[in-house]
């Protein structure tokens, strides 16, 4: 028991992100459900109106049954508890919500215009692309999350109903965040890294105003 609350202090962010999942869940099953789904689920044309449910959609899950969440969660903990420890929780909580915005955004773009989707999936391919970014960039063996990575992105197009845009989305975002951090860690950089972060965040705004541009 002391190990596991010693891990869990390790990562804070991964353990608070994953309480926020679990009681926003258990909202969507209560009496009450509908009030959080239906305000916090994204389809493409509420970001026009709406913008907020390109973040918010990664803290809902399906509420007909618990496997989506429990998948989710717990890949989570193990790529948060592996990654937070070495970004510090500010770099780590910046990566997840921007992995979750990212996928958002391949969303925008690539899916039916008119389907909802929900879940923490853009965060967890991003989690996963960031680790494949520090195994590679500290010299290590990434081919078994090259290998998990591609099984779990083949999956989301084979299964339906799982958003396989919203995969590509926070993997490629994730991978970029990452790819940022590696570039710049050294001390001095810091400037330079909260450029690059928000640069990300530019890009993704300019293309989401291109695509609701596009409609209306």
């Amino acid at each position: 028991m002391a190990r596991r609350l010693a891990r869990a202090s390790q990562a804070p962010i991964t353990s608070a992100l994953l309480i926020v999942n679990v009681l926003i869940w258990l909202g969507q099953i209560s009496p009450l459900g509908y009030i959080f789904t239906n305000q916090f689920f994204f389809a493409p044309l509420l970001a026009a109106f709406e913008p907020w449910r390109m973040l918010t959609s990664g803290f809902v899950h399906d509420w007909s049954g618990p496997m989506h969440i429990l998948f989710n969660s717990y890949a989570i903990w193990i790529f948060g508890r592996a990654l937070e420890p070495m970004l510090g929780t500010f770099r780590f909580l910046a990566l997840y919500l921007t992995s979750i915005v990212g996928g958002s955004l391949a969303v925008l773009w690539l899916s039916n215009p008119q389907t909802p989707v929900v879940g923490a999936s853009g965060a967890l391919f991003g989690l996963m692309g960031a680790y494949f970014v520090v195994i590679r960039s500290l010299g290590g063996n990434a081919s078994q999350i090259f290998i998990l990575v591609g099984i779990n992105f083949a999956l989301g197009i084979f299964i339906p109903g799982i958003s396989w845009e919203g995969h590509l989305g926070g993997l490629v975002t994730g991978l970029l965040i990452a790819g940022i951090y590696a570039a710049t860690r050294k001390p001095n950089q810091k400037l330079l890294q909260l450029a690059g972060v928000g640069g990300v965040w530019v890009v993704i705004y300019l293309l989401t105003q291109l695509r609701v541009g596009m409609w209306f």
